[in-house]
């Protein structure tokens, strides 16, 4: 199971994507951030209202110079067929990863066994392939993509300045901290 910092090893996997079914490959992406959300199935409930919130923020994500996938146990046809008949996942473009296999939910930790299916769980992957974030809940309630946006800009900031680090809550133009011994105390 991968944990932070470690680097994530490529992948090739299947993905719906630009309405057509194609393989991606993680390496392609270095250069970029990657955010993964992992979710439990097609057809559900709660999914939909994620994945369509984090189509309504995609801009942003790509202006981050990040790629958004969405990952479940499904195939690309059926990701495929869900984009056809929802109106909430028909407004998605980002590829969609198929895990039918259960490989990369095994690796990134997410595989429930008894249910065949993954718990909901996000991670921040930075441009040289090193895990920096991971989110993963119970399958009963849905994440925030406008948190998952804050925690993207907020390691792309420490990653572009070395030596600085964001507090709680940090937004982007807010003061950030350069940890010294003569910090230790005064906060």
């Amino acid at each position: 199971m991968l944990r932070i910092n470690d680097r994530v090893p490529d992948f090739e996997v299947d993905a719906f994507a630009d309405n057509d079914i194609k393989k991606i490959k993680f390496s392609d992406y270095r250069g970029k951030w990657m955010v993964l959300i992992f979710y439990p199935a097609d057809f559900t409930f709660v999914c939909p209202t994620e994945l369509e919130e984090m189509a309504d923020l995609y801009p942003k994500f790509k202006e981050l110079n990040a790629e958004v996938f969405s990952v479940s146990r499904d195939t690309a046809f059926v990701h495929k067929a869900w984009h056809d008949n929802s109106p909430a996942i028909k407004k998605i473009r980002y590829p969609m990863l198929a895990d039918p296999t259960g490989k990369l939910c095994r690796e990134f930790g997410t595989y429930i066994e008894e249910e065949g299916v993954s718990l909901r769980a996000s991670f921040i992957i930075d441009p040289d392939g090193y895990l920096k974030a991971i989110e993963m809940h119970d399958n009963s309630f849905g994440r925030s993509a406008k948190e998952l946006l804050r925690k993207l800009e907020a390691a792309k900031f420490v990653h572009d300045h070395k030596g600085r680090v964001c507090p709680a809550s940090w937004q982007p133009g807010e003061e950030t901290l350069e940890p010294t011994i003569d910090m230790v105390g005064k906060i």
